[in-house]
């Protein structure tokens, strides 16, 4: 305790805050960056006797199973069977049914042996894009709102891995960015009204294969960053090479969309030294 005392004057002022924003549904991570406190031990002792928030909480997905589980083994399955419909191990399966009796055996022709296993794939497919839902929609949650500054960083390393870069071989002091996912664009337009660029001063132009609907694509892009198609610049077709083997061709393609700062030298050289005084710092942490 005299070690926090010594670190934070008003221990019990910053438990209030602690504690308060706990009550609000914020996680660990949340509050520790909004009070900035990067010392776990710390954070414990200020959110001791708080209980995390519900959605903290992953749900106990094998309480279902269990049920289930024990279903099956009433109904004759075997722990194979079992296995295989559920996607749980063997080990698992034993301790929630070893109380109940044991099915007699009978051998299973390959029809049934195929529609177990079919049904056993199914259920596993089934229990994994649940997981993975639940996993993405914490780790959404955890972002909650971003501070101007986190942005700012973010669309940095952005442009960096995403936007045209000036050669030693081409100078091209320009800001062009090019991509093919709407959810990029709409954050990279943010960063660039963040860094007061006015949107005179942007100029959209469209990249697609030519066997695609241009015409939708133009549409789609036009709507997406609320413009008319009037005020784009030429749609670049590609060239179709029917030796490649694209997947993107379904009716959800709409190509790519190139995005131009008119005047962008400065900015670009901005752009440049941010992402260098990154770098400085992400080696001095790592030396």
């Amino acid at each position: 305790m005299a070690h926090l005392q010594s670190k934070y004057q008003n221990f019990e002022g910053l438990r209030e805050q602690a504690v308060a924003l706990r009550r609000t549904g914020l996680s660990r991570r949340q509050i520790r960056d909004r009070l900035h406190i990067h010392n776990n031990d710390i954070l414990n002792r200020l959110l001791e006797g708080e209980p995390p928030p519900d959605w903290t909480k992953r749900p106990n997905a094998k309480d279902d199973l269990r049920a289930r589980a024990r279903e099956l083994r009433l109904q004759g399955w075997t722990y194979d069977q079992i296995q295989v419909e559920l996607g749980c191990s063997k080990s698992s399966i034993s301790l929630w049914v070893r109380d109940l009796p044991t099915p007699e055996r009978r051998k299973r022709t390959r029809e049934e042996a195929s529609a177990i296993a079919k049904r056993g794939w199914e259920a596993t497919l089934r229990l994994r894009d649940e997981e993975r839902h639940q996993t993405k929609l914490l780790a959404a949650q955890e972002i909650g709102q971003m501070a101007d500054r986190e942005l700012f960083l973010v669309g940095v390393g952005l442009y960096w891995a995403e936007g045209s870069k000036s050669k030693p071989y081409r100078r091209q002091e320009r800001v062009t960015f090019v991509n093919s996912d709407p959810d990029m664009i709409s954050l990279y337009l943010a960063w660039l009204r963040l860094l007061d660029v006015k949107p005179e001063r942007l100029k959209f132009a469209v990249h697609i294969h030519e066997t695609a609907d241009v015409a939708a694509a133009e549409e789609f892009w036009a709507n997406h960053v609320c413009t008319e198609r009037t005020a784009f610049l030429k749609t670049t077709i590609k060239k179709h090479n029917p030796s490649t083997n694209r997947k993107n061709i379904d009716e959800n393609y709409y190509g790519c969309l190139r995005i131009d700062v008119r005047g962008g030298a400065d900015l670009y050289r901005r752009i440049e030294g941010w992402w260098s005084g990154m770098v400085v710092e992400a080696k001095r942490r790592t030396a």
